[in-house]
């Protein structure tokens, strides 16, 4: 199917019936995205499928409005401790969803849908299941425990859906899914969705779809051309004070943030709020109830920050993200177009910014050899602006020990003014400094990237803000 064909089709086109389109409308969708054009038709004659498309291209609703479409011209209850469709998913965020995304295109065909994930209570989950539902979603960790416990029997999915097959790899679910698959009927339509092919899941996808119909949108080397990516080169300990500096941008009202810990989402959330940012992090360590409370209020702009954990984002869809910021590299490239296609969703333009210090140079490397491009960039080490938001740091950690004046004399420790002498006012005892392994002095950027001068003033591309 050529692009000029994908740009003149309309979900009429498709073939979906009139509930489907209704509420489609009702939901402002006129025309379906590449993927969606490519894949419904072929889920609607039941063919298996394998998609390779990466977050934020529409693919839940090419697998959806297609199942239900089917469900409804096949209509039968439920089976008991069963469903109709199973749909796995890597995270509780993207499971919920994608259940939700179900509830929407089909509100005027009165299907039941549930969520099955980790982090909550059994009791309401062995109760929906009790009485079966036509579409189940779940994580694979607490769908196994509930086949252990019989209270859930597969034995009647008619269509099975793998989505983000490769997130599914990288947490390590991929034991689980073929303990899942071994429960599933022989006779059903497999649906398998992924961003990136590794061998792995080449394999799961091998034995799991039979002659399977493929359709690829935007591979996961490709970063999103919407998409204005920058990149700014910071010592590793000035990267908050920095990433505090862009928000004075107004135009960077809803980032999502990435860090590659839990601990260090929580750490950079706390210095965003001190410096009187609102700010949320979202992590595995969260108990449900806080993950959905913060992802709510991002989604509401109560919170013009929200920190992440890659494991955790992977299921955030939120219109409106104006900013990504790579607040350390991910350790796996891929994952870099992933976070930043988190921006530009729907058509809308976005920005990504990458603090990148000295020891994530490798890192950057592989990134821009993936994707195939250099990423603009901007030096700001040395940069001793940014010693202004040193105030934020003694605010956040209240009891670290003063430092001594150095007299000798065992006063207490000289107010944050007097205190290290020599460094430009505003300096404060978190002031950039250039440690060892810290990076180049100045003037001695490498090649491609914008040098500092004597006078303390950064160059860079023309044209080319860090912030705007």
């Amino acid at each position: 199917m050529n692009e000029r064909h994908l740009s003149l089709t309309t979900f009429i086109d498709l073939g979906l019936s009139k509930p489907l389109l209704k509420a489609l409308t009702e939901e402002g969708y006129t025309q379906p995205t590449p993927i969606q054009a490519q894949a419904i038709p072929t889920v609607l004659t039941g063919r298996d499928l394998l998609g390779i498309a990466q977050t934020g291209t529409g693919k839940t609703a090419a697998f959806a409005l297609p199942i239900l479409q089917r469900l409804a011209a096949n209509p039968k209850p439920a089976p008991r401790r069963g469903c109709r469709v199973l749909v796995l998913s890597p995270t509780r965020e993207l499971a919920s969803q994608i259940a939700e995304s179900f509830r929407t295109y089909g509100r005027h065909l009165g299907f039941t849908v549930a969520v099955v994930f980790g982090g909550v209570k059994y009791g309401p989950q062995v109760k929906a299941l009790a009485a079966g539902v036509d579409v189940l979603v779940a994580t694979p960790g607490r769908l196994i425990d509930h086949i252990n416990e019989k209270v859930a029997n597969l034995s009647g999915v008619e269509v099975f859906v793998l989505d983000e097959a490769d997130q599914m790899l990288d947490l390590g679910f991929l034991p689980p899914i073929r303990k899942v698959v071994a429960t599933l009927p022989k006779q059903r339509q497999n649906l398998f969705f992924s961003a990136t092919m590794p061998g792995e899941i080449g394999k799961l996808a091998d034995e799991l779809l039979k002659d399977p119909a493929r359709v690829s949108v935007a591979p996961a080397a490709t970063t999103v051309s919407k998409v204005d990516q920058r990149l700014l080169f910071i010592e590793a300990d000035c990267k908050r004070q920095l990433l505090a500096e862009l928000f004075v941008d107004a135009k960077m009202d809803r980032a999502l943030i990435f860090t590659r810990t839990k601990r260090g989402a929580d750490r950079v959330a706390k210095y965003l709020e001190a410096a009187g940012i609102t700010s949320a992090s979202i992590h595995g360590d969260k108990s449900q109830g806080q993950r959905e409370r913060a992802l709510l209020a991002f989604k509401k702009g109560e919170v013009r920050a929200l920190v992440a954990t890659d494991i955790a984002a992977r299921g955030i869809d939120v219109d409106g993200v104006s900013h990504v910021v790579n607040y350390e590299l991910p350790n796996v490239p891929e994952s870099y177009v992933h976070r930043i296609g988190r921006t530009a969703r729907a058509g809308a333009t976005g920005v990504a910014i990458s603090l990148c210090s000295n020891d994530e140079r490798s890192l950057l490397k592989d990134i821009q050899k993936l994707t195939r491009q250099t990423i603009p960039s901007f030096d700001r080490r040395n940069d001793r602006t940014l010693g202004a938001l040193a105030a934020v740091e003694e605010k956040i950690q209240p009891d670290r020990a003063p430092r001594a004046a150095g007299n000798g004399r065992g006063d207490s420790a000289a107010p944050a003014h007097n205190r290290h002498r020599g460094r430009p006012a505003g300096g404060g005892g978190s002031g950039p400094r250039r440690g060892r392994g810290q990076g180049p002095k100045p003037g001695a950027a490498r090649s491609g990237e914008a040098k500092s001068n004597a006078g303390g003033q950064r160059s860079a591309p023309a044209g080319w803000s860090p912030v705007d």
